[in-house]
Formats: structure tokens, sequence, C-alpha cells
């Protein structure tokens, strides 16, 4: 890769040099970026000021998980300290629970329009979910450790990874009875398509599996020389853009597929494995981060790739794009974090 690789990077980004692996990086609601890290902090940057990045000593250990708060600013941490922190826009850190010794491995979150929104972590089996005042509303009880947990895209239910498959709770729901969807093995993470039929979990044996709620479909999807880590539906659900080969894998979720159709391979081709991938969210582009550090941008329909960022700055562990997809945020394993715009300039 040329040092053209690099150009998007210097001229339309800020970046730095944190000094701890990057575990997550997320946009909350007002636009601005959020890099979680390794050694327990939390830096705050916004796109509008691009100079000014804020660090937030968040937890006493790492950092597990990052995501937005369903508040109109701010985001929601879990850490190895046992505790669960909303952390605000100014810096301010408050605790909304904590679980002794145990680790707050996943959160998640949903909020918007008129719905006060809704809080969600992950101890051990447990989902505990609280409202858009951190005050407990219920826990949800799994047969074994939560591996990943998602709502969808109305707040109406939660889904939870864990050995054996996976569960699907109604939120409001007054009885504790979820849609179990069963499949035996390890399950590490889970996605949700944006309509909410397709529940698809990475597996510990270097697959996928995916139920099609709708008509009860299980879907395989196998032949990664990698475990995959990151999964991520395009805006309309068309295609699952996933981490795990020396490509981005992009699985066809229409016409029939993904069973009985191959994957669009985009990117990649050098032995070097795609890490992370996260599909925009108004067009039909997946930005792929690959164990080099290189990052690109690629045109799902067109197969075009632009590199946004070169090789040589750590393997990347994050990225995530801002909801009216004009930023990037990148994060990777050696503490490169970076923001990159992408909006249109005359």
């Amino acid at each position: 890769m040329s040092a053209s690789a690099d150009t998007m990077l210097q001229t339309r980004g800020e970046h730095r040099a944190l000094d701890a692996f990057v575990v997550a990086c997320a946009f909350d609601r007002a636009g601005r970026a959020g890099f979680a890290l390794g050694d327990g902090s939390v830096h705050l940057a916004d796109p509008r000021a691009r100079s000014e990045w804020r660090r937030v000593e968040a937890h006493r250990g790492g950092v597990l998980a990052l995501a937005a708060d369903c508040a109109p600013a701010g985001f929601i941490t879990g850490g190895d300290d046992g505790a669960f922190l909303r952390i605000g826009a100014d810096g301010g850190v408050r605790e909304v629970a904590r679980f002794g010794q145990k680790w707050v491995e996943h959160v998640a979150s949903h909020g918007g329009g008129k719905d006060p929104g809704l809080l969600a972590c992950a101890v051990g089996r447990t989902v505990h979910l609280f409202d858009a005042e951190g005050q407990a509303l219920k826990t949800l009880a799994h047969p074994s450790a939560v591996s990943g947990l998602v709502f969808d895209a109305r707040g109406k239910r939660i889904a939870a990874s864990h050995y054996n498959g996976a569960s699907l709770w109604f939120v409001a729901s007054k009885t504790a009875n979820p849609r179990v969807l069963e499949w035996k093995g390890s399950h590490t993470g889970i996605a949700l398509s944006p309509d909410g039929d397709v529940v698809v979990t990475s597996m510990q044996e270097n697959a996928l599996h995916g139920w099609r709620l709708s008509d009860g479909q299980d879907m395989r999807m196998s032949g990664y020389p990698l475990k995959t880590r990151a999964l991520s539906f395009s805006r309309t659900g068309k295609w699952l853009a996933t981490s795990g080969a020396d490509t981005v894998v992009l699985w066809p979720f229409f016409g029939g597929g993904p069973m009985g159709k191959a994957p669009l391979e985009l990117a990649g081709g050098d032995n070097v494995p795609c890490s992370f991938v996260a599909c925009h969210p108004q067009q039909d582009m997946v930005a792929a981060g690959f164990a080099d550090g290189l990052v690109v941008l690629a045109d799902i329909g067109t197969e075009r790739i632009l590199p946004v960022a070169a090789p040589g700055r750590g393997a990347v562990s994050a990225l995530a794009w801002s909801s009216d997809g004009t930023q990037l945020a990148i994060g990777s394993e050696t503490g490169f974090a970076a923001l990159v715009d992408f909006t249109k300039r005359s």
C-alpha cells in the first residue's frame, strides 16, 4: 500500500496515540466520539472541535464495553471492576450499578424520539435492564454466560448470545419467557438485522449461525480461516459484513440467501486478516480494518475500495460511524485512535 493510503487520514483526520488497547469506540446521539481503553480510561472527542480530546478516568481496571447512552449525549461503559457507568458529554462519571468482583462485559442502550430510553448490561449469565434514569427494571437469566447483547431497532426486544444459541426477550413482557434460538456450540457474538427478522451469531468454531424469525429457518455460514469478531448488517439488511478472513466477507440476505449463495469478498487478499468491520448507516458501504492497521472504505455495489489509513499503527480493534455517516472513528490494539471526516466538500 502506497503513501497515498494515508491521504484521507492526513487531510481529513485527527488522531492520537493513547498508549493502551482501544477496546471499543462509539458515537453518542449528539455526534461525539468515545474511545474505551484497556487501562480503564475513556477518551471523548467532538468532531466539531477536532483538536479537543478529553481523557476520563472511568474504571479501576480495563474497560470491557462501550455504547452510546440512551440520553441525548454521553456514553455507557462496563468494566472488569464490576462497574456499570454513565459518562456525560462533560466527562462526568455516574455509577448506574456495581456488581462486586463480577465483570460487566457487555452494554447496550436504546433511545431517541419519543422513547424515553433503556439501558442494559450483561454480568455473567444475567442481563440487567434499567430505565432512562438508571433505575433497575428487571433481570433476565440465561443458561450460560452472555457473550453478546443487542437491542432491536425499535427497542422492543433485546437479544443475547450464549452457549448453545441465543435468547430473544420482549422488554415489556411481564413474564420471563424468551424465545430461545438453539444451535449447539459456543456462540461468541450477536447481530440483529435492521428489520428485526434475522438473528446471527458468531461461533467459536470459525463459523456463523443465523435464525430467520418469521419462518424459523436456520442458516449456517462457514469457511472462515479465523474466528469472526465483528458482524455488521448493511443499512437495508441486504448484506452482513464480517471479519475473520483476509477479505471483507459479505453474506447476501436477499434472493433466498445466504443459504446456497457464495459471499461477496471485498478488499484484502494479501493474507492479512480483516479484524473489524462497520457498515455505513446511510449508504451501502462498509469500513474495514485489518491486522496490519490498514483501514479502507468499500462500496458494496461497485466494489470500489478507498484507502482511509495506511498500515503500521497496530491491528484495528474498533470502528464506528456517526449516525449521519459523516464521521468514522478508528481504534487499534496499540492505542492509535482517529476520527476521519467524510463530509462532502465543494
